[in-house]
């Protein structure tokens, strides 16, 4: 089979591409800078030049059996914003008109459990609908593009919608990443108080959006979130395997809103980096982004690895990078 993927480069996409290289398909990834995507090239994978934000550069997936649209905008606290709704809107918009357009039989997209927001607390299936102001940009986005992914459901594209929940692994570059490597080096002072996720590795990530092109049924949508644990949790389990001491020292939501708060006002007129931004401390403040994977099981065959066992690997990899003895 052929399959044309967006993100290729990124967290996820890699770990597709690779995966579908493995179980012997052909690949075409769409990438901004072919020069630095030797690594695919070199797998044998079709490099093409292109973006999401340029309509004519996705007529590239022309021929192809099946779209992985998972290329997206994820940061939390920065303060330009601006490439957040050309990628993740308008970006999800061209990708699946050119789908529509070039009848490409089959699709994947990458939603997120974010469209969401805090569930306060309740574990959620594909039934919830979040009602209310989103708390960061990248939600506020990514549940835009969802909806445009559900109105081409609606007009009857053949396209299958993917909601992981907190992305984490080896190779990871976003806020799981910096956390843990915060804690790694013990610069990690406080920890929110119930603040929650449900933990997806990245690699069965991966394997659930090939899952979702091979078994999944088009027009559905799958939340593929692994175990949820607190933030607190998931580092009691990280002093567990490498013996770093987790932060006895938690903040309520109340005080981390505060917080939130006045520092919402102090960004306005001086540069912070993005850990003490308004809109990072929101997020941290007792949020949950929480759901369970249930359906993903019954339908796709699909199992997610415990916290513990994905953490060990992913500690493993940072601590190399840091040159910690593990």
């Amino acid at each position: 089979m052929i399959y044309f993927v967006t993100g290729a480069t990124g967290f996820v996409g890699g770990r597709v591409v690779r995966q579908l290289r493995a179980a012997g398909h052909d690949v075409v990834a769409l990438v901004r800078d072919p020069a630095r995507a030797a690594d695919l090239q070199a797998l044998g994978i079709r490099v093409v030049k292109g973006d999401v934000t340029e309509p004519a550069s996705l007529h590239a997936m022309e021929g192809a059996d099946g779209v992985f649209h998972i290329a997206g905008w994820y940061k939390v606290g920065v303060k330009d914003t601006t490439p957040a709704a050309a990628v993740n809107i308008e970006g999800t918009r061209n990708v699946l008109t050119a789908m529509r357009d070039l009848r490409i039989p089959r699709g994947v997209y990458t939603s997120t459990l974010a469209v969401n927001s805090d569930t306060h607390g309740q574990l959620v299936d594909e039934n919830y609908r979040f009602v209310g102001k989103h708390l960061s940009e990248y939600d506020r986005t990514k549940a835009a593009a969802h909806a445009i992914a559900e109105q081409f459901i609606e007009q009857g594209l053949p396209l299958v919608i993917l909601q992981p929940g907190l992305i984490y692994g080896p190779g990871d570059a976003g806020p799981s990443h910096d956390f843990l490597v915060s804690y790694l080096r013990r610069k990690l002072p406080v920890v929110p108080e119930e603040t929650a996720y449900s933990w997806a590795h990245v690699d069965d990530v991966a394997e659930a959006h090939l899952l979702a092109m091979l078994r999944g049924r088009v027009w559905e949508r799958y939340l593929v979130c692994g175990p949820t644990h607190t933030a607190v949790e998931a580092l009691q389990i990280a002093e567990q395997l490498c013996g770093v001491p987790a932060p006895r020292l938690t903040v309520p939501p109340w005080a981390m809103k505060g917080l939130a708060g006045v520092m919402g006002l102090v960004e306005q007129v001086v540069p912070l980096p993005s850990t003490y931004s308004g809109e990072y401390l929101r997020v941290s403040a007792g949020a949950t982004y929480i759901g369970h994977p249930a359906k993903a099981r019954r339908q796709l065959g699909w199992e997610p690895r415990s916290l513990r066992e994905g953490l060990a690997d992913t500690l493993a990899h940072e601590m190399r990078a840091l040159g910690m003895s593990a």
